[in-house]
């Protein structure tokens, strides 16, 4: 059984890479924007689901990952900075501040149409760390691709003062526990899985 990545997050690449297991990725394509009076966990999982989705007339026999993430802050959806003005904006509005990550999970078996779903929340409180530390910060890694500004698989982690979640992989972008469940409901243990 093939196993597809639909992202072009070099993030979520690098995390399904962890778990040992060969696997394609392909660009999605799909339209981001959030549905009128839905809930951040429900645009996740809509588009996890939709992201999969788009995927799987070009792998008809894979099991697809799709994955998404939602971030507010004070009810304020937060997305990726893309500037480094945009990001020195969203650090200092988040500064000593809680915030919440909705990262969903879906699994398609393109083969038989079933689809597994998870929405893993993260809850992470932001430090009161200085504009020096914001620019400091920035300089150095320069995340303007991360949503709400700050890697925390990097030194990102150093704006933060806790978070809590089931799987720490949901804050980069993919729940890996959650993950390995699903697949292993596909018949796919990560643990024995051989090339083959």
């Amino acid at each position: 059984m093939r196993l597809v990545l639909a992202s072009t997050s070099p993030y979520r690449r690098e995390l399904l890479a962890r778990l040992g297991v060969p696997f394609e990725v392909a660009a999605p394509d799909v339209d981001e924007t959030p549905l009128p009076g839905e809930s951040p966990d429900e645009t996740a999982q809509r588009l996890s689901v939709l992201k999969a989705r788009a995927v799987a007339a070009r792998f008809p026999d894979a099991l697809i990952i799709g994955s998404d993430q939602v971030a507010l802050l004070e009810g304020v959806q937060l997305g990726k900075p893309g500037s480094h003005e945009k990001a020195v904006a969203q650090l200092r509005a988040m500064r000593g501040k809680t915030l919440e990550f909705h990262t969903a999970l879906s699994l398609l078996n393109a083969g038989t149409g079933s689809v597994q779903t998870a929405n893993v929340p993260v809850r992470l409180l932001m430090r009161h760390y200085s504009d020096a530390q914001i620019e400091a910060y920035l300089r150095k890694d320069q995340p303007y691709n991360c949503c709400g500004s700050a890697r925390s698989e990097s030194l990102g982690i150093a704006l933060i003062a806790r978070y809590e979640t089931e799987d720490p992989n949901a804050l980069v972008g993919l729940p890996l526990i959650r993950l390995t469940e699903m697949l292993a409901n596909e018949g796919l243990d990560v643990l024995t899985w051989r090339e083959g």
